[in-house]
């Protein structure tokens, strides 16, 4: 689904534990590493989406999560120009996307990321919360950046004695 503007619709997912590191996962068969995301079907909405992803990319459940909030309205980027698909119509020149902050409420082995015949990950670690915005892939930094800083308000009320890091 792509909209009249040429972005796809997308959940981002910013997974945090109770020391404030965020899951942080090695996409299958690339170097790149990323937060779980994908796009969201017709006859979602973006929760929807996100729990639908939440279990094929990491095997979480809903009850594995807390959702601590989200970001209001669509944050958008644009894919270079090599990543575009122009065989494909309509043209996706990128995405928007509402990203969601989870507390796992689950241990960590919880986490499988072979659910799903084609898994989107290799591996995770847990980084610490602001690490993601400079360590994506170049054409992401700035929606990471915006995200995380909608979100960080969140992971101070849910956790005021720390600090995001």
């Amino acid at each position: 689904m792509i909209d009249p503007d040429g972005f796809r619709p997308n959940v981002g997912i910013v997974i945090m534990k109770d020391d404030r590191k965020v899951l942080w996962a090695q996409r299958s068969n690339q170097d790149g590493w990323q937060f779980p995301q994908g796009g969201m079907r017709t006859d979602e909405t973006p929760l929807e989406a996100m729990y639908r992803e939440l279990y094929e990319e990491t095997g979480l459940a809903r009850d594995d999560v807390r959702v601590l909030g989200s970001t209001p309205g669509w944050l958008r980027y644009r894919l270079p120009k090599r990543y575009l698909r122009r065989h494909s119509k309509p043209l996706c020149i990128g995405q928007k996307q509402v990203w969601f902050l989870l507390h796992l409420q689950a241990s960590e082995s919880a986490v499988v990321l072979d659910v799903t015949s084609t898994p989107e990950f290799t591996e995770y670690r847990w980084v610490d919360f602001w690490y993601p915005a400079e360590n994506v892939i170049s054409f992401k930094r700035e929606v990471y950046r915006q995200a995380l800083a909608m979100l960080e308000p969140l992971v101070t009320q849910t956790f005021p004695q720390q600090s995001a890091g």
